[in-house]
This record gives structure tokens, sequence and C-alpha cells, in this order.
């Protein structure tokens, strides 16, 4: 946000108002052509300019998955945000801080990116603007025998996904068990919308970045993935925040 002072009184600017768009679809965006992210999704444009996302979606909430991890002697171990490398020159070590930042609406879109830099705050800056251009819809729904209800609590059937050695199963649960994930897959579900699910995972679930990759893979599969329309039904599937 930025300030414009006049002599009576002062005037607030957003990023949006100020932006201006590089692109086709931005600029139907911020002529108001566009107006739904629904609309992008259906017509498979692709999101070029992250200022899309905070124009069409200004509800977006974010949060930081553990994959670096503190050095020391005390509290050594402890996972941290940033993952810091650093590279040996002639004139001396030059760090480098990773950081990995998920999006979600808490209604059916999420989406994660990573970045580094070297300084914290732009690499923080950049993984945001990557995660919501990379910001995806998926599927929601209740495909529990236990529970049976038709809300979209949960997940409509099982998916997989892997990265490398870890794979992750993520299972529909009936209505009160919560998250049955790993914490850092966990904030990725919840900002996604879904509030109760079983998990299995194998391999070096250690690898923070490479479980997230996977679990972001089993998502990408709810929208994939083919179904019959008498099972949406009864399922109570819908499609990021709005019903089949």
């Amino acid at each position: 946000m930025a300030e414009r002072k006049n002599k009576n009184k002062v005037e607030t600017i957003s990023e949006t108002d100020s932006w201006i768009p590089k692109t086709e679809l931005g600029k139907k965006v911020k002529n108001a052509e566009i107006t739904n992210i629904d609309e992008i999704f259906n017509k498979g444009y692709v999101i070029r300019e992250p200022e899309i996302i905070d124009k069409l979606m200004p509800n977006l909430e974010h949060d930081l998955i553990l994959i670096g991890q503190a050095k020391g002697k005390f509290g050594g171990g402890q996972r941290r945000a940033f993952k810091q490398t650093q590279k040996k020159t002639a004139e001396g070590n030059k760090p480098k801080f990773s950081v990995m930042v998920v999006v979600g609406n808490r209604n059916g879109y999420v989406g994660v990116g990573m970045a580094g830099s070297h300084e914290t705050f732009p690499a923080r800056e950049k993984a945001l603007k990557k995660a919501k251009l990379n910001l995806i819809r998926i599927k929601r729904g209740c495909g529990s025998w236990e529970c049976n209800c038709g809300e979209t609590h949960s997940i409509p059937f099982k998916v997989s996904g892997r990265c490398s050695s870890v794979r992750i199963d993520l299972l529909p649960a009936p209505k009160g068990v919560g998250l049955v994930v790993h914490d850092e897959a966990k904030k990725i579900l919840e900002l996604a919308g879904i509030k109760d699910v079983w998990s299995r995972t194998k391999g070096q679930t250690n690898s923070r970045i490479n479980l997230t990759i996977a679990t972001m893979r089993a998502l990408k599969k709810l929208t994939k993935t083919k179904y019959h329309k008498k099972f949406a039904k009864q399922a109570g599937i819908i499609e990021g925040g709005k019903e089949e």
C-alpha cells in the first residue's frame, strides 16, 4: 500500500490500482472484462502476473513451509522457514536463503512457490509471487464410506503424489477426524479448504521440499481423475468454491 498526500486529505493507493498489466489476461482483469477466477481456469489461461490473483482473490492467505534448520550447539536442529546455503568465493562466503510459501483461500484454491535470494525478505516476496502464479483449483467432497454426508469437508477419492523417494497417499476421512497428515502437508490442506483426511507416507519425509511437492501433485490428481456422475452427486463433489 502507498499513500498520496493532498492538501486536505491522504488517499491510500493499493498495489493493484498502480498495476500496469503486461499480458492480455492482465489487461482483461484490469479492465474488469474478467471478474471471476473460475473463468481463467475454465478457459485454460496461463497466469503470468501475480497481480491478477491479487485483483481477483484479495482474501488469499499464505504460510511458510519449514524447510530450513537452525545451526548451533543450543537450539540446533530446530526447523526454520529459511534454508541457508553458502558459496565460497575469493571474496569470502556468500550466503543464500531459500524459502517455500503456500497460499490459499480455504475454499478450493491453493498454490506453492519456492525462491531464493541473498536476503530473507526478497526471497519470501519472490516465493509468494511464484505461489500465486502456481495457484490451482482442486475438487473436494466426501468420499468416505464411513460418513457419506455429501459435504465438502474431505476429498472425493484416494490420490497419490510422489517426488524423489517421498510418496504420500491422501484418503477420504469421515467428518471429525481432522487432518491426519504431516505438519507441513497440513498447512497446504488447510489453505485448500480440506478439513478431514487420512494419509500414508513413504520415503525420506524429513525432506520437507519433496514432501510439499508430492502433496501438491496428489492434489492436482483430484481434478484429473475421472468418475461417474452418480458418484459426483453422492459424494457432493465441488470444484474450487463452486458446485459442478
